[in-house]
């Protein structure tokens, strides 16, 4: 372009000039093409730029300029297996593995070489080299002479292609003791750059020692531990079948599992046994009947747990392989200690369970795995400690914290020390290598990642042995709490490796407890402050302590109103124990809802437990009963409990508390004399309440009507009964006196008078048509009591009158008789 450019230029120049102006634009050609060598002359060739000596000047800056996925990085080369991995004089040592092509563009013309590198002087500098990727020249070491390379076909973009390459030791030319870099080499050609090149480098150690006595004494830790699983609800039937969270329990425990390769691989070692005994617990569970809950179904909704099967199978073999073996048991569920120290502390109760998770701990492995434990050592989360941690891990009676180097720095000395020191009281720390415990953390999935971590395993035991081959030393290995099946595999290698080593040994957990501490190493523990703030931000929170208490005190209320505690202490208790584990780091929203679960179940079982509804109630006179009915929904009677009413007025004396004792299952109505002093409404609350005066459940609230009649209302009442009683007595006795009613249908008798049948005043005999007397015009009475007409009554009118008054014929039909 840049020649087509100087020709327009020159066309449109005058005639004269375009001569000159060739020679201009020939010139800065020239001087563009030759700009890449100028600066390959300048500038020093980059790591990975292998430049053949036929190769122009120009190609060493497109090595220097390539991106990633090219130059020395176009090939991944993944050694997969080194054996032996310690060689010996004499060996012949096999490298394996695979070469990939991560370029975007075909490679040829291949070949892989063995490499040898520099002895690796220090545990610093194996580390390095671990973290170095692409080729570096002289870093990298030179190829093995003895023509141990191979020819590999071309590869396209993406394609892998395995390799094995054979090389004698003595090839390899080794000199003194130590860690060499052990790669492999691939050269060849890209489209871009027809020469040879480095176009990927793989590494890996080669630990040498032929002679010399073992100086270090390893103490490796082989943990058996799990995420909680059971949870507090059992079923109501007599064995109290447990229920678990879920299954997965049995995909670790099932062949190739987690829990199956780590007690496969492990019995062979010489490893001491760390077991939380929650994980024990669980397993022998799972060996009997035992329910799951429902996934996305109610809390009660369980099914069939499917594991039996794979749980016996796993705990007979575990019985097999620790038999003689050393086993240490952590607290029941492995509680983080460095939460509690920093967190917990300042919530009542929260340090009381440890004593108890550690006598638990005993009991559950010697029940499970008929051996004894040893639980004399607290293991805090990654092996992180301060004052505060030592202090609340020996409250549980551990006098043995396992912590790790780069928490408990030996910053004075060139070498590390021997991993137990006295920490005052009669403690110890046993500070575990922090290199050597990692080794086999991240993914170790892929063949290649797992021997490199072998190999850098015993790389760093080997350094760790000639920091002071003079002197004995015991040291700790402490890894991940919960190695996945490959970093168990590659854990597994390691450990046979280096016992097969002339540089070291296995020791038992209570050899390296015991061993001489070094005078100068690092005895003063940390202080919180300098906890790494990582870790500290997966720590359980307050409120998580604050929620365990409150279930605490919840359970101990429901214990003392039991008949059976039994049925419901145990799995509670566990259940609360498994809450403050150091499985749940990391995993904060999980842990919650354990704890919830814990929570809820809990109210629901004191629920169960509870006062009939009562609705309003009239109450007539001063005087009455008024009953309240306690339910027990609970397959156990309740004993215990105190059932009191109170009144919100003063007037109204609703009893005195009352004893609850109802059977499971059952219903008790307790009867309470009340006295009311005047009328009127008012609220009677009623509250159950614990023999320690605690709240038990909910208050219930009722209201009564108090209708209470006064004492001259109720004398005014009795009187007028009286008289009415009275009066119909006397009725009684005049019909009785009168005999028989007459025949009302009977024709009436005249009385026959001196004016003939119906007397002087027609036939009325002197009434009215209205049927009364004739008085006076004013209708008054005369003086004698009878009403007297215009010409008066005669007297024997008079006397008759008064004969019949007095007769004992019954009254006329119809006459009004005064009672």
């Amino acid at each position: 372009m840049d020649e087509r450019v100087a020709e327009a230029a020159e066309s449109q120049a005058p005639p004269g000039r375009r001569g000159t102006n060739r020679w201009r634009r020939r010139a800065a050609v020239l001087l563009l093409a030759a700009l890449p060598a100028l600066a390959g002359l300048l500038l020093p060739a980059p790591a990975g730029a292998a430049v053949p000596a036929d190769a122009p000047a120009s190609a060493a800056p497109a090595a220097a300029s390539a991106p990633q996925g090219t130059g020395s990085r176009s090939a991944r080369i993944s050694v997969n297996e080194v054996t032996p991995a310690v060689p010996g004089e004499g060996d012949t040592l096999t490298v394996s593995g695979t070469v990939t092509n991560t370029s975007g563009a075909a490679l040829t013309q291949l070949r892989l070489t063995p490499r040898i590198g520099p002895s690796l002087g220090s545990r610093s500098a194996i580390e390095q080299a671990a973290r170095r990727q692409g080729y570096l020249s002289g870093a990298d070491g030179t190829e093995v002479s003895g023509g141990h390379g191979v020819r590999l076909p071309g590869l396209a973009s993406g394609i892998t292609r395995s390799f094995t390459l054979k090389i004698p030791v003595s090839d390899l030319h080794l000199g003194a003791d130590g860690v060499y870099q052990l790669g492999v080499s691939l050269t060849g050609r890209t489209r871009t750059h027809p020469y040879d090149q480095v176009l990927g480098m793989g590494r890996t150690f080669l630990p040498w020692q032929e002679g010399g006595r073992p100086t270090t004494r390893l103490t490796y830790l082989w943990p058996l531990i799990s995420t909680p699983h059971v949870t507090a609800r059992t079923l109501s039937d007599k064995q109290q079948t447990p229920v678990f969270r879920d299954d997965s329990l049995v995909d670790e425990l099932a062949p190739g599992g987690r829990l199956q390769q780590m007690l496969e691989l492990g019995k062979d070692l010489d490893v001491t046994w760390v077991i939380d005994p929650d994980l024990l617990a669980s397993v022998d569970f799972m060996a009997g009947r035992y329910r799951v809950h429902k996934s996305g179904g109610d809390p009660d909704e369980t099914v069939p747990g499917k594991g039996q099967e794979y749980a016996q199978r796993w705990l007979a073999d575990l019985q097999k392989a620790v038999r003689g073996k050393e086993v240490v048991a952590l607290p029941f569920a492995d509680p983080d200690l460095a939460s509690l120290a920093h967190r917990g502390t300042t919530v009542r109760g929260a340090l009381s369970s440890l004593g108890q998770a550690t006598t638990l701990a005993r009991r559950t492995v010697e029940t499970v795995l008929q051996v004894k434990p040893t639980t004399d050592y607290a293991w805090p989360y990654e092996g992180a400690v301060d004052t505060s941690i030592v202090d609340v891990a020996t409250s549980a009676g551990a006098h043995n914290v396992i912590a790790r180097s780069d928490s408990v720095r030996d910053a004075a000395l060139s070498y590390s020390p021997t991993a137990a020191r006295p920490i005052g009281s009669g403690n110890t720390a046993l500070v575990a290598d922090e290199r050597l415990s990692t080794a086999f953390e991240g993914d170790l999935s892929r063949a290649g990642a797992s021997s490199r971590a072998v190999q850098q395993f015993l790389a760093q035991s080997l350094a760790l042995a000639k920091q002071a081959p003079s002197r004995t030393r015991s040291v700790l290995v402490a890894p991940q709490r919960m190695p996945s099946v490959s970093q168990a595999q590659a854990m597994a290698a390691g450990i046979e490796a280096v016992s097969d080593s002339g540089w070291s040994r296995t020791s038992s957990l209570a050899d390296t407890t015991r061993a001489k501490p070094d005078p100068r190493a690092q005895r003063r523990m940390p202080s919180p402050s300098s906890y790494p703030a990582s870790l500290r931000r997966t720590e359980l929170p307050t409120a998580a302590f604050e929620q365990v208490r409150k279930t605490k005190d919840g359970l101990d209320d429901f214990m003392a109103i039991l008949s059976d505690t039994g049925r419901v202490m145990p799995p509670f208790s566990t259940a609360i124990d498994r809450e403050v584990s150091n499985a749940w780091r990391g995993e904060a929203r999980a842990a919650r809802g354990y704890r919830d679960s814990v929570e809820d179940y809990l109210l629901e079982l004191r629920g169960a437990v509870k006062l009939i509804k009562k609705s309003d109630i009239t109450l007539s006179g001063r005087e009455a009963t008024i009953p309240v009915t306690v339910q027990n929904n609970l397959a156990q009677g309740v004993d215990g409990l105190v059932l009191e009413l109170r009144s919100s007025r003063v007037g109204l004396d609703v009893g005195d508390p009352k004893r609850v004792k109802v059977d499971g299952e059952h219903t008790q109505s307790l009867k309470f004399d009340t006295t009311a002093k005047n009328n009127g409404r008012a609220y009677v609350y009623a509250q159950l309440y614990t023999e320690d005066g605690d709240r038990y459940g909910k208050v219930m609230k009722f209201q009564v009507n108090v209708t209470s009649i006064t004492s001259t209302v109720l004398l005014v009442i009795a009187g007028g009964v009286l008289l009415i009683v009275l009066a119909g007595i006397r009725m009684y006795t005049q019909r009785k006196r009168s005999g028989p009613a007459p025949d009302p249908d009977a024709p009436l008798e005249q009385p026959e008078g001196p004016d003939g049948p119906e007397g002087p005043d027609g036939p009325d005999g002197g009434q009215d048509a209205d049927g009364s007397d004739d008085g006076d015009a004013n209708g008054n009475a005369d003086a004698d009591g009878t009403r007297g007409g215009s010409e008066g009554r005669s007297e024997a009118d008079r006397d008759e009158r008064d004969t019949v008054r007095e007769s004992d014929n019954p009254p006329a039909t119809g006459e009004k008789v005064d009672r």
